[in-house]
């Protein structure tokens, strides 16, 4: 006979993610551990061979209905993002993990010799450099460059010193105060950012992904990207490496340029499904001035981070990352030339096997989508909720401002599971009517 906890709705996910006392006004979570329906930490211990394969077919339908138990997330996290090789063994990945361990004390020393509050475990909040490469004696910043000084026994670099000339260590500079800004605000409901070592690991990841990514450097939505990533692994270097895996996916929406911002193809893209599922909506949006779809840019840019609580974001993606999961991801990111080599065999046997790839990216290849670059998942979730809305979309709002106001109406309300349902019925529809000449 079950125990009684699992015979009702299930157990709190908040429990893991401790909410400080005095925020009285945080969403509840609705992401429940159930028995049987989230993957456990058997479940998950199960899937591997005794060498240390993983058979990720057996775990991705558990994943997709009922989401990833919190003891586990970060190391199945790893895999849903690509950082491992379901068929590598236990010794293969510790290997691999020990090397980027390696490489990324290197790049957070590369950045620490360009500005010691790196590492420091002080957070630059200040402007410490003019886009001419002056450095600024602002009191504040003398004051942090000074800490960093003490804790690093280095000279500080943040105030005084010379000229900094080179472009790329100039624009790295000019994002760190805005990165601190950033961390300050991110999660600061929960109680594991009471502790400054947790904000300070958050800052050094992101000023180390600033400098090793030069085309994109930082942009504001990254720390909600990069946070729970702090939280579910307790190593900095295998944080960063979840965090520079999703940034693989997401990249595109930070990249800008002179003439466009990266996330407005997601944004067109999302016009477009629009205008073929609901063509009303689309017209009546266009007609408010909505027809660019910018009222959706910051549910791409943090992956409904602000729409759902903390617990919920977590368990969206992680359905989301197994509904689009393909094993070759791993080689997809991978650089080496021994990488891109085992490559083509490995995608040739997925491609004989749908069993292995996720329900979303089955019903792409079946479709035959597959050969194509995908649409992701995360157009079809704003679409569903765009959809739920239609209505009220359609009779209350006469103007953009009530677009938005509508929307916002979601935030804390939004449901995960019904989000992700909804996404998928869409996506089946939207296929069906791509099929069509």
């Amino acid at each position: 006979m079950l125990p009684s906890m699992w015979k009702d709705s299930g157990i709190p996910a908040d429990d893991f993610y401790q909410v400080r006392p005095e925020c009285t006004d945080v969403p509840k979570t609705k992401f429940k551990i159930k028995n049987g329906k989230t993957l456990s930490a058997r479940r998950w211990r199960a899937a591997f061979s005794p060498e240390g394969y993983l058979e990720m077919a057996t775990v991705l339908g558990r994943i997709q209905r009922g989401g990833v138990h919190p003891s586990i997330r970060g190391e199945v996290w790893e895999f849903l993002l690509g950082c491992f090789d379901p068929k590598s063994t236990f010794d293969e990945r510790e290997q691999l993990r020990q090397k980027r361990r390696v490489q990324y004390l290197r790049w957070k020393e590369e950045c620490k010799e360009m500005d010691a509050h790196v590492g420091s475990g002080i957070i630059v909040t200040a402007p410490i450099i003019t886009e001419d490469g002056h450095p600024i004696n602002d009191p504040l910043v003398l004051q942090q460059s000074a800490q960093s000084s003490l804790h690093s026994g280095q000279s500080g670099q943040g105030g005084g010193g010379e000229q900094v000339v080179e472009k790329p260590v100039i624009d790295w500079k000019l994002t760190l105060h805005q990165i601190g800004l950033d961390v300050l605000r991110t999660d600061r409901t929960l109680v594991f950012y009471e502790k400054k070592e947790n904000l300070s690991k958050l800052w050094d990841i992101l000023a180390v992904y600033a400098w090793i990514d030069k085309d994109v450097g930082y942009c504001q939505g990254m720390s909600d990207l990069c946070s729970p990533m702090i939280i579910l692994l307790e190593d900095e270097a295998d944080a960063f490496w979840v965090f520079e895996r999703l940034m693989r996916r997401l990249r595109g929406n930070f990249r800008c340029t002179e003439r466009s911002v990266g996330v407005e193809n997601q944004l067109q893209t999302l016009a477009s499904i629009t205008q073929v599922l609901d063509p009303k909506l689309h017209q009546h949006l266009d007609a408010l001035g909505g027809g660019d779809y910018l009222f959706a840019f910051r549910m791409f840019m943090v992956l409904f981070r602000r729409e759902l609580s903390f617990g919920d974001s977590l368990y969206l993606w992680e359905m989301m990352w197994a509904l689009e999961y393909d094993p070759d991801i791993y080689f997809t990111y991978e650089d080496s030339s021994s990488s891109s080599t085992s490559t083509e065999g490995t995608k040739s046997a997925a491609r004989k096997s749908t069993r292995q790839l996720g329900k979303y990216e089955r019903d792409n290849v079946r479709s035959g989508q597959g050969s194509e670059a995908p649409l992701p998942i995360s157009v079809f979730l704003v679409a569903s909720v765009l959809k739920d809305k239609s209505a009220k979309l359609m009779t209350e709002a006469r103007g953009i401002d009530d677009v938005v106001k509508i929307l916002n109406d979601i935030t804390g309300n939004l449901d995960a599971k019904k989000a992700c349902s909804g996404a998928m019925k869409l996506h089946k529809k939207y296929l069906k009517k791509a099929k069509k000449p």
